[in-house]
């Protein structure tokens, strides 16, 4: 009931999940990220501990196969859950249970994997990797938008369409973006704008917030704002 790709920008070394469903909140089971050691998606009949589970054997240095092998291993419902991983290095493993509902299946690329079942068919997944691949100019997160707007002109979702949600995080362990469209008639559309809106301050606030190299960040109020004001006078 859902297609998504998990990617890393090999500019920024982030890494990012783009998922949309017809189903309601995808954002708060489907996409998770270790910071440095790679991302998850778990979906069809959605097992969440395979992200909160996941991702901990992820920083342990487990590969993508043998996380997916441990996952399994201890959940009787494998037959009925489709899993994709891909972790920092680029390694890539997914599964997808003989229980999924047509069409379900799983690609991979140069730096992405795209798993999705419920769907139209084949081409959503296609097109997805297509677009993904031939936006390389693209910022990563209007890049993985736009792939999965080339997957839902191929049908995406048999259903159609309720959710959708986008993930990205950098060095730290807080993400650099997290949007979901939990309701609405055209979800991507709606995440396509709130990307946009968060280039207006927070793309350029998150530079100023705590990290592990710098723990209090910059709280000079005068400096946040006028660099943010600065950044928005070069886009005019």
């Amino acid at each position: 009931m859902t297609w998504s790709i998990i990617a890393r920008d090999s500019a920024t070394g982030q890494l990012g999940v783009a998922v949309a469903t017809r189903f309601f909140a995808v954002g708060a089971l489907v996409p998770h990220i270790a910071a440095g050691f790679g991302a998850i998606a778990t979906q069809a009949l959605v097992n969440p501990y395979y992200g909160i589970d996941g991702v901990k054997l992820l920083r342990d240095g487990k590969s993508p196969h043998d996380v997916i092998m441990a996952l399994l291993a201890g959940d009787a419902g494998r037959d009925s859950r489709q899993v994709h991983i891909m972790d920092a290095k680029g390694r890539i493993a997914a599964h997808s249970g003989k229980d999924c509902v047509d069409w379900f299946g799983h690609i991979s690329g140069d730096g992405f994997s795209i798993a999705g079942n419920m769907l139209a068919g084949p081409a959503v997944l296609d097109e997805t990797a297509r677009v993904y691949a031939d936006s390389a100019r693209l910022p990563f997160a209007q890049r993985l938008i736009k792939a999965m707007f080339a997957g839902e002109a191929a049908g995406g979702d048999q259903r159609g369409k309720q959710s959708a949600a986008l993930l990205i995080h950098g060095t730290e362990d807080w993400p650099a973006l997290d949007l979901r469209v939990d309701d609405h008639t055209d979800p991507l559309r709606e995440l396509e704008r709130l990307e946009a809106v968060s280039r207006e301050r927070w793309v350029h606030f998150r530079g100023f917030m705590p990290t592990r190299d710098n723990p209090a960040g910059i709280t000079d109020r005068a400096v946040i704002e006028a660099a943010i004001a600065n950044q928005g006078s070069r886009q005019t």
